[in-house]
């Protein structure tokens, strides 16, 4: 599939002098295109093979690193008051240290809609944030009842050039 590039500002080192030239540097462009992502896809297989080497000897090392951690907390709760010295939450050991955190108060929602529709129900619409922000789709179908208004521009007119190199697609049967 053919890369198509698009390009706001040219910042040609090398312009075409006629639509020869042209047709034979988009041509190039086509070629580099093509090696381009051969090149990628190369990377990405010797990417894919160094994962798959390494998979196992990463299992293996995050198992025994999970069986590490179960140890080492369960020794931890069971000692926390000595190791802490009655009430801290940080253990300081020669290696390294230990620490109990309090997480801070968290709420979360499954189903937001019929949760609103019940706090709505039942008076507590003060839990319901209701979020004002700027329609721009009604704005670019009246440009002119927002213009000159600080903080508002409506752009329009701006065109972008893209240069698609011909490739033939072929699927494979």
């Amino acid at each position: 599939m053919a890369t198509r590039i698009k390009l706001k500002t040219p910042a040609a080192t090398r312009v075409p002098q006629s639509k020869t030239d042209c047709a034979a540097d988009i041509k190039v462009l086509g070629d580099v295109q093509r090696q381009f992502e051969r090149s990628r896809a190369e990377m990405n297989d010797a990417i894919a093979h160094i994962a798959q080497k390494f998979q196992p000897v990463l299992e293996a090392q995050q198992t025994h690193m999970t069986a590490l951690q179960t140890g080492i907390q369960t020794f931890c709760e069971a000692n926390r008051a000595q190791l802490c010295e009655g009430s801290g939450k940080t253990a300081n050991l020669v290696t390294g240290e230990v620490s109990w955190r309090q997480r801070p108060p968290s709420v979360s929602i499954r189903g937001a809609d019929s949760v609103i529709e019940t706090l709505h129900r039942m008076n507590l619409s003060r839990f319901v944030r209701t979020k004002l922000e700027v329609n721009k789709e009604a704005m670019l179908n009246e440009p002119d009842a927002v213009r000159g208004i600080a903080g508002i521009s409506v752009v329009t007119g701006v065109e972008d050039f893209s240069i698609t190199p011909f490739a033939l697609e072929v699927e494979a049967v």
